[in-house]
């Protein structure tokens, strides 16, 4: 009876730790199965998160080139600004050089070649002793030479009646001039 006690124990304990046994595995088994489930979402969610960042740097990258072609492109558009500026400066400052009494005389006769002199007016900046003697005749036959404020340099030829005028000073001839000046690529 001892023996079959014993025979009985030992079964239960074997049964109960078979039992224990498969129970652990079980459990063991369904751990594994989340973790691998866990690991998984985990890896899809990095690998979503890499691709959102992937895009986000592309996206980066493109407007960063797109805003320093539009930095170059307005550097490059500021240096012909100021280009054009200097050459401006430089061409009025060429014609009052160019535009001395004798000279400014005969661009004067040149722009009244054919017309009533006495009908016209003549507007410089300072009438010199160089423009009167070198529009003497004109002079003589009507045509009046004043200073005016307005004028720095060249010449405007009004007509007396109010008619009209020609502009030939300084900041006409640049502007006249600059045209082909703004048109320069660089």
């Amino acid at each position: 009876m001892e023996l079959q006690i014993q025979d009985l124990v030992t079964s239960i304990r074997k049964e109960g730790v078979d039992a224990a046994n498969a129970e652990a595995d079980s459990i063991i088994a369904e751990a594994r199965k989340k973790a691998d489930a866990i690991i998984s979402d985990a890896k899809a969610e990095a690998a979503a998160a890499k691709a959102g960042a992937e895009k986000e740097i592309g996206v980066m990258k493109e407007s960063a080139a797109v805003s320093a072609e539009q930095a170059k492109r307005d550097a490059m558009l500021s240096f012909k600004t100021e280009v054009q500026k200097e050459y401006e400066k430089l061409l009025k400052n060429d014609i009052r050089k160019e535009l001395p009494g004798a000279a400014l005389g005969k661009l004067i006769r040149a722009a009244l070649a054919g017309e009533d002199v006495a009908q016209y007016s003549a507007e410089v900046a300072a009438v010199s002793d160089e423009l009167k003697a070198e529009l003497a005749d004109e002079v003589r036959n009507g045509l009046e030479i004043k200073p005016t404020r307005g004028v720095n340099a060249g010449f405007r030829l009004t007509a007396k009646d109010g008619s009209g005028y020609f502009d030939c000073t300084d900041d006409a001839i640049a502007e006249m001039m600059m045209p082909y000046f703004r048109n320069l690529e660089i």
